[in-house]
């Protein structure tokens, strides 16, 4: 099991029963209680039991995207960013201010980090209000694609 949450737009913490890390894809850090302290840039990193993927992506490979795995769940925090879709690859809860991301990846969940009321109006959905977003398995997932608004 675990959680995720977002206090800030640009800002997605998944935490785990042995760790809390926070993704700013903004200035595409890793942070949280890490040994080594934040983390930047592109890598393959294993924090506590997620396995994070930063992919560099834009024109000068300048931005990051990340694929997060968690309980075999897999997590894409990606905010507006519609580049490197294809080495994000499938992503089963997807959080993303971007409606062609959500028709191009089909995640079972999105995370809005953005307007939501464009998105849901584009997508021709509902989105629910969470404080905190808590997964238990990948059964556990919608079988058809859920908006959620996180505060």
């Amino acid at each position: 099991m675990f959680e995720i949450e977002s206090k800030n737009q640009d800002i997605i913490t998944i935490t785990t029963k042995k760790c809390s890390v926070s993704f700013n894809v903004s200035d595409g850090t890793i942070g949280g209680n890490l040994g080594v302290g934040v983390i930047s840039g592109p890598g393959e990193f294993e924090i506590g039991d997620l396995t994070v993927r930063g992919i560099a992506v834009g024109e000068n490979k300048n931005r990051v995207i990340y694929d997060v795995e968690v309980s075999n769940v897999h997590v894409g925090i990606i905010d507006g960013i519609e580049d490197g879709l294809d080495d994000l690859g499938v992503s089963d809860i997807l959080c993303t201010s971007s409606v062609r991301s959500v028709r191009e990846i089909e995640p079972k969940v999105v995370v809005s980090m953005g307007n939501i009321d464009g998105m849901v109006s584009e997508l021709k959905l509902t989105a629910r209000v969470e404080k905190k977003l808590k997964v238990k398995s990948l059964e556990s997932l919608p079988s058809t694609l859920e908006v959620v608004a996180l505060n």
